[in-house]
């Protein structure tokens, strides 16, 4: 879709507002491809990702008489698809959530070197993460939320979301350095 300036957004959010529908798939089709994003990190697969996108929409609809366009819009539309996401994962009732390990020690993850590779092997690698490690690696490291704040978003201590990000962490690192190493094998 083409670029439409502040103006022409907030014509579309207030004709939302108003319940109207062509306004609705306007606002759709103008952050429907990023929010897929931000699910696809989160979810183990596109489906996935598809279900939680389109229940965060809904809450969007219902809830936007709320925005008081006050902040950036997109941010309001992300907090919600984000929480969407953590309430589709605690409905999941996750594998087992509470993960309760040995935390490193406070700058044990700054020593970890990880090669670099590619969005797209990246994403993939989030999206192969055990679910619990994927949910608080998410909202940690992608929305800057903090160990408290993921601790009472998803009924966890904060020892285990602490110990979660560390294994999430490693478990990429290690991915990661397989993921080079084939490479250069390849190439070899």
């Amino acid at each position: 879709m083409f670029q439409l300036s502040v103006t022409q957004i907030e014509e579309i959010i207030k004709n939302c507002q108003k319940g109207k529908r062509k306004s609705q798939h306007q606002l759709y089709q103008l952050y429907a491809d990023k929010m897929m994003g931000v699910c696809l990190r989160y979810c183990k697969d596109r489906m996935e990702a598809e279900d939680c996108l389109q229940e965060g929409f809904i809450k969007v609809f219902t809830k936007i008489h709320l925005f008081g366009f006050k902040g950036s819009f997109e941010g309001w539309v992300r907090r919600i698809i984000v929480n969407t996401v953590i309430e589709h994962f605690r409905k999941k009732k996750l594998e087992v959530l509470v993960d309760e390990f040995p935390l490193m020690r406070e700058n044990e993850e700054a020593d970890i070197y990880v090669p670099v590779v590619n969005e797209k092997v990246l994403l993939s690698l989030i999206q192969e993460l055990p679910s619990q490690y994927r949910l608080v690696f998410n909202m940690y490291v992608i929305e800057g939320y903090s160990h408290k704040e993921i601790a009472e978003d998803i009924g966890i201590s904060i020892g285990t979301s602490k110990s979660n990000l560390s294994r999430a962490k490693q478990w990429l690192k290690n991915k990661i350095e397989l993921e080079v190493s084939s490479k250069k094998q390849e190439v070899c």
